[in-house]
């Protein structure tokens, strides 16, 4: 239990959610039940009559039944909890001092935090560019190694589309993340029957990196881009003037500009 005094206001909000989502408590006691069959516990199931006593105030729910409420209701586990008086940020505000030395690692809500880069760093970083991004922090000689694990696993590797790069737009847009194959640099000419299937490559060029369809051809390489980027076909030496970093596996880009106002006025 989180406590043993009841939380009537604690209550309110919770019968507020139920509401919200338009559930009765005994649909909420039926979504509770293949909670608890998949978490293979009772302890997660809320019965009918513990809902209206616990939304009426009477006693405070078990971190089990709130977890259940929490996802029923499509909230943030700690927003439940808060309603308790309880704050999850609050943790580690206030360390407290203990007799003996210990390894001190960060918490779940640190981890996923995002983290805001040095001035130094974010002046150096030239997001114009395509580029692998490994190599776009490699001045920083302390990178978080939760950033780290999300760049790329240890067989891929993460490449950034320039925000001027428009090679392959809008299949892929500017400012998007992609994963790399590095085991993956035969370029592929069949077997692809639209452009939603054709093999995308990341490669590297004299100065600069891109992400294209390609064609080869002996030792010329055809950088293609997508029709509707009104981008030029390019013509390379290869391996002379390019190199093959690897074949996109995976895209994560926005699909609509963040300051677009449907109603026509700018923000």
């Amino acid at each position: 239990m989180l406590s043993s005094a009841p939380s009537p206001d604690a209550g309110k909000r919770l019968k507020a959610e139920r509401l919200r989502v338009r559930l009765s408590t005994r649909e909420v006691e039926k979504l509770s039940q293949q909670i608890a069959k998949d978490r293979g516990s009772q302890e997660y199931c809320v019965s009918h009559t513990w809902l209206t006593d616990i939304e009426n105030g009477e006693f405070t729910p078990s971190i089990y039944k709130l977890y259940s409420l929490s996802r029923i209701y499509g909230r943030d586990y700690d927003e439940i909890l808060a309603f308790f008086g309880i704050c999850l940020r609050e943790i580690g505000a206030s360390p407290l001092s203990f007799p003996r030395t210990h390894l001190v690692g960060p918490t779940l809500r640190e981890t996923a935090q995002a983290f805001m880069a040095p001035i130094e760093l974010r002046k150096s970083v030239l997001l114009e560019r395509t580029n692998l991004v490994q190599q776009m922090f490699e001045n920083w000689g302390e990178v978080p190694i939760v950033l780290l694990r999300q760049l790329a696993s240890k067989n891929t590797l993460c490449g950034y589309i320039g925000l001027e790069d428009r090679t392959l737009y809008p299949l892929i847009r500017p400012g998007s993340f992609v994963q790399i194959d590095p085991h993956q640099k035969r370029i592929v000419t069949a077997n692809w029957h639209n452009e939603f299937e054709r093999p995308i490559y990341f490669l590297e060029l004299r100065e600069s990196y891109v992400c294209s369809w390609c064609q080869l051809d002996g030792t010329h390489l055809t950088l293609i881009p997508s029709p509707q980027s009104h981008e030029p076909v390019r013509q390379l030496r290869y391996p002379t003037d390019a190199e093959i970093i690897g074949r996109v596996t995976a895209v994560t880009m926005r699909i609509a500009d963040v300051s677009y106002d449907p109603s026509g006025i700018s923000s």
